[in-house]
């Protein structure tokens, strides 16, 4: 069994509520969580149950698809972020040509903090 921080586990929680087919941002969880966005995202990096936790549904709050698996944009070969845009693809959101997401209506924060 993976060995997690109580912060990734409070993470990890607030992913588990978002639904298929909606997404969230790295400000909103952060909010969520009184925390920081860029602890979010190294909370996202390390998750060790991706996907069945989907961090994969937390991109950058621009709408940006953003990094997967600690790499951002093409770095280094650019296969995580592609890896996110097919999970995310396969749940029916959708992202232009520049890695933009296409639906603003899929934008989901309505977390349930009594469960962390």
């Amino acid at each position: 069994m993976a060995k997690v921080t109580e912060y990734q586990t409070r993470v990890y929680t607030l992913l588990q509520q978002i639904p298929e087919g909606r997404i969230t941002s790295y400000a909103a969880m952060s909010k969520a969580l009184n925390s920081s966005p860029r602890a979010v995202g190294g909370a996202l990096r390390n998750n060790p149950f991706a996907p069945e936790i989907p961090c994969h549904r937390c991109i950058a709050s621009t709408g940006f698809i953003g990094g997967f698996k600690g790499d951002w944009e093409k770095v280094p070969s650019g296969q995580n972020q592609t890896s996110k845009l097919e999970l995310l693809k396969g749940e029916g959101v959708l992202f232009d040509q520049n890695g933009m997401l296409i639906d603003k209506t899929l934008w989901w924060d309505d977390f349930n903090l009594k469960k962390l």
